[in-house]
């Protein structure tokens, strides 16, 4: 998984110069909200994916393992209650960090922070620490949506692509070789010692690209972190993940905003910025 340059001409090509989507694929961006116009991005080189939610189902992995070790334990456990309330305290817990309420801790120390509490909570207390330490590994094994894999594929044969995300690098790591996410680089919080959406992350990966913001994408299924990287200008893609938060989902169905790309899937996406088709 070794940091491919994006000056490297041989992996971007010619035509990474200048991607522009023009009237073939006007319904499609009219239908996210582009108004049916054309969209043209100047030298975008570098595609930085948000990973939970965006990239992987968070949801159902923490699910599986929550009721796995509750079933092995003889407990009854609301397992998507379990897994909804670990996430819900995942952006409290961070910004405490934020706020120097915390040191820096990386997000494997603030998952088990929760996790310890959640255990009290929906009596699963019965766990030892490497029962413990497993369950708190859900996060390293999650599973990728059906069309990440390829996608990220295609789209690696014309931009540098690369992880983007609040999770610490042994975490993306181990998530990736599970996976088979084809990452050129990750991008981890840890790198920058802040988390997502503070300016440094977005200007930081950018730095080390070696790129401008202007030159480098966030492909993400999430308003807020979409916003946060046009305000540093990045440019942006929507991509939309409607199973990500279960079926009562209400947040980030649909764009908030005018972003450069609105894509239902990773293959849509690839079909927007001009990656080659498969065969």
């Amino acid at each position: 998984m070794g940091f491919i340059s994006p000056h490297d001409r041989t992996r971007a090509g010619p035509g990474a110069t200048m991607v522009t989507i023009t009237a073939g694929t006007r319904g499609a961006l009219a239908a996210g909200g582009r108004d049916g116009k054309d969209v043209e991005m100047e030298q975008v080189k570098a595609l930085l994916f948000d990973v939970f939610g965006t990239v992987v189902d968070w949801r159902s992995g923490v699910i599986r393992d929550v009721a796995d070790i509750a079933r092995n334990k003889g407990a009854v456990v609301d397992a998507p209650a379990f897994a909804d309330s670990w996430r819900a305290g995942y952006l409290p817990s961070m910004d405490q960090v934020r706020r120097g309420e915390l040191p820096w801790t990386k997000l494997d120390d603030l998952h088990r922070r929760t996790l310890d509490r959640l255990l009290v909570s929906f009596g699963l207390t019965s766990l030892d620490d490497s029962e413990r330490d497993w369950l708190n590994a859900a996060w390293h094994r999650l599973d990728p949506w059906p069309d990440s894999v390829a996608g990220l594929r295609r789209l690696q044969e014309r931009y540098v692509v690369a992880a983007f995300s609040n999770g610490n690098v042994s975490l993306l790591v181990d998530m990736a070789k599970r996976a088979g996410l084809p990452w050129d680089f990750i991008f981890s919080a840890e790198l920058f010692r802040h988390y997502k959406p503070d300016p440094q992350t977005y200007r930081g990966a950018a730095d080390l690209l070696g790129l401008p913001p202007r030159h480098v994408m966030l492909v993400a299924a999430h308003n807020g972190d979409l916003r946060a990287a046009a305000a540093q200008g990045l440019a942006t893609a929507f991509v939309r993940r409607p199973a990500e938060l279960g079926p009562h989902r209400l947040d980030d169905l649909e764009p908030a905003q005018e972003y450069t790309v609105v894509s239902a899937d990773f293959h849509e996406l690839a079909d927007m910025l001009g990656a080659p088709r498969p065969g």
